[in-house]
């Protein structure tokens, strides 16, 4: 790929004007097709918001799929490197024809949001690169952090249009809890292609290794060390219920995600699950349940 073109195959051609519904309309498509939860709790955000929630949750998606787009790290560095210029205005060739880097962007200027919690997500996104083991706990909560927290954060500046929403600390922990609950339904995908990310110290305290994993032999070892992730995430979400009157009304659909956290976490308890194999899904309605009920919830 040259560095001049955006990631993702030909630019997509902008039509004449200066409007960018085509990149937003792009977004959106995007988002409902690969990320129904965020795009579902996106709509419950104003309706003039929703266009942007919806760019940054695409912005996400795209990153988060570097690794699916290349066949070695190296021209998924090159891609990564595209989007922090991108984010940084140094980007070679039309950012503006790239539907995404499009909307981002003018969701950036509109929303007068900072960037370097969106350059910071796109380092993060190296790890997935590589098939490196996450060395602790602590370092894979701030993985987390970068990756989920930051757009929850994001978002919430959004809805506030300008003003400080609060809930700096609940976006952390929501960010966390339900990217933890993501990395575990990941399990049996990431462990086909080489990729571990329970933390090196869980597994050790279970004698698991990440070729244990990565090999399909799981095991007593591997199910506890999943258990101790889903305490982990469930930490994180009694963190949320207690800093959740910290964060302005105005803000809350950005941090409706984290509503499903639970959900997800008891299917993963229900008899017979494997965490190497078994596929970890809540129904549709479910989920619209879940987020029309911590909608209406008071502040």
């Amino acid at each position: 790929m040259s560095q001049d073109a955006p990631p993702g195959g030909p630019p997509a051609v902008p039509p004449a004007g200066r409007s960018l519904d085509w990149a937003y309309a792009h977004c959106e498509a995007l988002v409902r097709e690969g990320d129904p939860d965020r795009y579902f709790a996106s709509l419950y955000a104003p309706a003039a918001h929703r266009p942007h929630l919806q760019a940054l949750a695409a912005f996400s998606l795209e990153v988060a799929r570097v690794r699916d787009a290349v066949s070695s790290p190296l021209p998924g560095e090159v891609r990564l490197q595209w989007w922090r210029d991108a984010l940084q205005g140094e980007a070679r060739g039309d950012v503006r024809a790239h539907p995404v880097a499009a909307a981002l962007d003018d969701t950036l200027v509109r929303a007068r949001l900072p960037r370097q919690p969106l350059v910071d997500l796109v380092d993060a996104r190296v790890f997935d690169l590589y098939d490196d083991p996450m060395p602790s706990t602590g370092d894979l909560e701030g993985y987390c952090g970068e990756t989920a927290s930051s757009l929850i954060r994001l978002g919430g500046l959004i809805l506030a249009e300008g003003r400080e929403p609060g809930g700096a600390a609940l976006a952390g922990h929501a960010g966390v809890a339900y990217a933890l609950t993501g990395l575990l339904r990941a399990l049996p995908w990431h462990a086909r292609r080489g990729q571990v990310y329970l933390p090196a110290d869980i597994l050790a305290a279970h004698g698991v290794t990440r070729d244990d994993i990565v090999a399909g032999r799981g095991g007593p070892g591997l199910a506890g060390a999943c258990a101790d992730v889903r305490a982990l995430a469930r930490r994180h979400l009694a963190s949320c219920a207690r800093d959740r009157a910290t964060l302005s009304p105005a803000a809350a659909p950005a941090y409706l995600p984290a509503a499903l956290v639970e959900g997800y976490l008891r299917a993963m308890e229900r008899p017979g699950y494997d965490p190497l194999r078994s596929v970890v899904e809540i129904p549709r309605w479910r989920i619209l349940w879940r987020l029309w009920r911590a909608a209406r919830r008071p502040a």
